[in-house]
């Protein structure tokens, strides 16, 4: 019974790290298509802080990834990994 409560919470977390990932993904290009601007203090406030909370993640993917250019797939890579995380966590726990 515990397990099953710890798989949801970490489906939670790992839910909310997705999406946290796809706003910066799509906050990223509005930015560098100009759609939106950096001048602008909310703009700026919510890229430094998705910025914040994200770079932890996705620093050592970086690292570990080759350089592909101007395309960086290092939140593709951690997308898949919490994926394949919480697979893992929710056959755990019903396992048990």
């Amino acid at each position: 019974m515990i397990l099953i409560t710890i798989a949801q919470i970490l489906d939670l977390l790992i839910s909310v790290v997705v999406t946290l990932v796809i706003v910066q993904f799509v906050l990223g290009l509005l930015i560098a298509f100009n759609v939106v601007n950096m001048g602008n203090q909310f703009v700026s406030a919510i890229w430094t802080a998705l910025n914040a909370l994200l770079q932890p993640l996705l620093a050592p993917i970086r690292r570990i990834m080759p350089n592909t250019g101007a395309i960086d797939f290092s939140p593709l890579v951690l997308i898949i990994g919490l994926q394949i995380l919480q697979i893992v966590v929710w056959n755990l726990a019903r396992a048990m």
